[in-house]
């Protein structure tokens, strides 16, 4: 699942959410009021929006599944980010998010570790793996990115985007 714009770049961040964009609770984020993003968040996007680089969100979101929370609840959670980022003058291009969860459905290819989100939008952007990273707060995520050819850079959960060495 996913929503994008039709704006070209040659280089991209792919984020995982919860822990890295916003606040990760510990379980489920399950709704816009539990969505609290990560202070320096928007800045830090801005600032690699500025500098060229496509913003691509790639988040498990196994509550679906579970049915802690709907579509909708991703959705304006999506929604709210997307306008935080507007009113500094830029946007997320791509939100890509797995509604499975393995204790439901099983195995599939779109939950991290598994790499098709992040290949799907290196394929709809036509991104070649060695321009793009992949942020996250976990192994998965990591693992997502190099299944994907894609560096992956795992940071500590709730710590912020600010201290991102991308080089």
């Amino acid at each position: 699942m996913y929503q994008s714009s039709s704006r070209h770049f040659e280089k991209a961040i792919f984020l995982d959410r919860d822990g890295v964009i916003n606040h990760d609770p510990g379980d489920y984020t399950t709704s816009l009021a539990e969505f609290e993003v990560l202070p320096e968040t928007i800045e830090t996007l801005k600032k690699w929006f500025d500098e060229g680089y496509g913003l691509v969100v790639i988040t498990n979101q196994g509550g679906l599944d579970k049915d802690l929370y709907d579509e909708n609840a991703v959705i304006a959670m999506h929604q709210y980010l997307q306008g935080l980022c507007n009113l500094q003058g830029f946007a997320v291009d791509a939100f890509y998010y797995c509604v499975h969860h393995p204790e439901i459905s099983g195995k599939c290819l779109c939950r991290k570790p598994g790499s098709l989100m992040v290949e799907k939008a290196l394929h709809r952007f036509n991104l070649k793996p060695e321009n793009c990273v992949m942020i996250g707060d976990r192994e998965r995520d990591v693992m997502a990115a190099q299944g994907a050819g894609v560096r992956g850079i795992q940071i500590t959960v709730n710590s912020g985007l600010k201290q991102v060495n991308l080089s």
